[in-house]
This record gives structure tokens, sequence and C-alpha cells, in this order.
């Protein structure tokens, strides 16, 4: 018996540490497809909107002035038909003055002063001749709403009037309207000029 005992403990020391090495391991997959079609947006006369010069006593000291909505055409344009969203991404993230991430910032003044902040929504979308819908997912696409207001990081689409989700498509336009806000006056330092400072970028994305 006793050199049973003997034989046995080296062969449980060798499943103990098998064991061990099988729950210290987990497999990486990395999976994805190649589209055969490129798809390019484009903003029409460059996509540069200009408020021009605002006097500081137009502003309102305790809460936002409106400066108008101004509008951009847009278009999408693929190599052939594909199924895409859009998204845009706020080049001046944290300088929003809300801070809910539901606005693009105008950017920082005075080193720590939040200017105001600017929201964007789709109107007028016509996809291969035919008027669509504007749909909206806050969680990369994995549900999709009738939404037309595109915040920081949503990912945007168009839908026909049978269903809500994206169909695929080879020319897209439409309109951005941009409606911009300047923050409360009384908490600007408004001694010199401010620049308003707003960008924000427009990127396709293959579904």
């Amino acid at each position: 018996m006793k050199r049973l005992s003997q034989c046995l403990l080296p062969a449980l020391l060798l499943t103990a540490t098998a064991n061990a090495f099988a729950a210290s391991s987990v497999d990486l997959s990395v999976t994805g497809l190649i589209t055969p079609s490129a798809c390019t947006p484009a903003l029409i006369g460059g996509g540069a909107i200009d408020y021009g010069k605002i006097s500081a006593k137009d502003l309102t000291a305790d809460g936002y002035t409106p400066l108008g909505i101004r509008t951009i055409p847009f278009t999408i344009t693929c190599e052939a038909k594909t199924l895409i969203g859009f998204r845009g991404t706020d080049n001046r993230a944290g300088s929003d003055p809300d801070g809910d991430g539901r606005m693009y910032g105008l950017g920082i003044v005075n080193d720590t002063e939040k200017l105001g902040d600017y929201g964007l929504r789709l109107n007028n979308l016509t996809a291969d001749g035919e008027s669509m819908r504007v749909i909206a997912s806050s969680n990369n696409g994995s549900t999709w709403q009738a939404f037309a207001v595109m915040r920081p990081n949503y990912l945007m689409s168009v839908a026909d009037s049978t269903t809500i989700a994206p169909v695929a498509l080879q020319a897209l336009s439409g309109d951005i309207d941009i409606d911009a806000y300047i923050a409360p006056a009384n908490g600007l330092t408004l001694d010199k000029e401010l620049t308003m400072d707003g960008s924000a970028t427009l990127t396709v994305r293959y579904l």
C-alpha cells in the first residue's frame, strides 16, 4: 500500500497542475468582414458655419442665448448598395456646458470657461430617390429607434416606412441642421473677443 500511495501522489499532482493551466487560459476570437464597396461622406460648401460677430450686450445673463438654426446639405455616396450607419464625433468633447453628452461643445475660452454648445438634427433624407426616415442607435446598432437628433457618438441610419432598421443604399442625401447656443453670460469673461470653436467629424460605419 505504501508503494501504491507513492505512485498515486505524482499522478494527482499532475492532474491538479493540468487543471490549473486550463483554468488560467482563454481563447480570443477576432472576426469581421471586408466589404467590397466603399462609401464617401461629403458636406456641401465645405461644412463651415459662421455665425459672425455677436455683441456681448445681446447675450442673456442667466440663460442660454440661441444663435439660430443653420443648415448644411450632406451626401454619402457608395460604390454599390451598402448597409451603413454614420455618427458624429465631438472634436471639442468636454466643452459642452451641460456636460451630459447630448450636445456638441463650442470650445473652451479664457482657459476654463465653456463658451456654449450646439445640436445636430437630420432632415429631408433621401436614399436612391426615395424619402427615408431617420433612425438612431445609442448602443452601437443593437437596437434602433425613430430619432432624428444626431447626438455625439449615436449611430444614425435611415429606414423605409415599413421598418425601424437600416436599409441598404447607394446614394444618400439630406440636411444637417445646426442649432447653436452661447452659455449664460454671467459665467463668461467678456472683456475681449471670444472665438467659437465647434468641430465635429461625420464618420461612415459599415453594418
